[in-house]
């Protein structure tokens, strides 16, 4: 692939993670009632939801800085991290609304390759 390719590979599926996590960091703080159902349903503490939606809003940034090094790989990190928990947790309790953390993966899969490609990490 062409670099023009690859760039613009990384800079959509990297944009689309970004609107998917600031999405759900607005909700946990907009319908705070309702996601604080959903974390009880699905056997996670209440109590994580404001740090969870500031990590996400702080790993958007970072994500969308043209930086890379150890924070993009800790970013990245998280971000599988808080997917596949929240895949595995929607599968287990078969509330069937798994399909936005599946993509958030496939998209941050898409993500990271390119970056490592792009930036030669």
């Amino acid at each position: 692939m062409n670099s023009k390719t690859l760039k613009t590979i990384y800079w959509v599926s990297t944009g689309l993670l970004s609107l998917l996590m600031l999405f759900s960091a607005i909700m946990y703080f907009a319908k705070n009632d309702m996601v604080q159902e959903s974390f009880i349903k699905l056997g996670y503490p209440t109590y994580i939801i404001y740090p969870l939606a500031i990590a996400k809003i702080l790993a958007i940034i970072t994500l969308l800085s043209k930086k890379t090094g150890t924070l993009k790989e800790w970013v990245y990190a998280g971000l599988f991290f808080d997917l596949v928990l929240a895949l595995s947790a929607h599968i287990m309790v078969n509330d069937g609304e798994f399909l936005p953390a599946a993509i958030g993966l496939i998209l941050l899969a898409l993500s990271y390759s390119f970056n490592k490609q792009l930036f030669k990490i």
